[in-house]
């Protein structure tokens, strides 16, 4: 499975990776440090999964999401993010995001992550 990390923070990447392989080993992980790079690298690198933090520079994530699912609906959308606003996660939902996890990331949301994952796996 392919899933994308988009985070302006490189410790946030490295830590959502690392939780996440360890509970979904043969993962095929790609980054981008911004929105606007997050875009590219979502045409070009086709994930099944995108991981996308909201406070970006550039284009912020909700920005990014927006561009993604308008491209593909059915684009498997997860959150991971410090901006946890009632209106902001009710507009993202409405979009069809997955889910939502506040940071920080740790193995017990890495393991909700990948029962998402494996669920639409299936």
């Amino acid at each position: 499975m392919r899933i994308l990390i988009i985070d302006d923070s490189k410790f946030s990447q490295i830590t959502t990776a690392k939780m996440l392989r360890s509970v979904m080993p043969d993962l095929e992980i790609a980054f981008a440090g911004d929105g606007e790079e997050g875009w590219q690298k979502y045409l070009e690198y086709k994930p099944d999964f995108v991981f996308v933090d909201l406070l970006m520079p550039l284009v912020d994530g909700q920005t990014l999401i927006t561009r993604i699912k308008k491209a593909d609906p059915n684009a498997n959308i997860i959150v991971i993010s410090a901006d946890v606003q009632m209106s902001v996660r009710k507009e993202l939902e409405e979009l069809g995001i997955k889910a939502f996890f506040n940071k920080p990331f740790n193995l017990e949301k890495a393991q909700m992550a990948a029962g998402i994952m494996k669920g639409d796996a299936q």
